[in-house]
């Protein structure tokens, strides 16, 4: 079975389902609408023994065709909140995993 093409991936982003569309905007660069998966999970940390503490840590899922030179710094707008992009995990086979940071 062969790896998919940047076409294929876009089954997997429909609007119907799952995906988002949002604006993604390199630094110093043009925006562009991106279709992807939003995830806001909330994540706990232990401060210490006795404190616990939860933060969110928001996540946009793309194809990496669409955001191929993402780095930290640049700019997403989604569901009209604008996040900074503070670290890009590609997965190699098509698909880029923005971690954000509300601004």
């Amino acid at each position: 079975m062969g790896i998919e093409s940047a076409s294929d991936i876009l089954d997997f982003l429909e609007l119907d389902d799952f995906a988002t569309t949002a604006t993604y905007t390199p630094a110093g660069g043009a925006s562009k609408s991106v279709l992807g998966i939003f995830d806001n999970p909330q994540a706990s940390r232990n401060a210490s023994q006795m404190l616990e503490i939860t933060i969110p840590e928001p996540r946009f899922v793309c194809r990496t065709y669409d955001v191929s030179a993402a780095a930290d710094g640049d700019a997403i707008i989604i569901d009209a909140v604008t996040y900074t992009v503070r670290v890009v995990l590609t997965d190699g086979v098509g698909m880029t995993t923005m971690v954000l940071e509300d601004t």
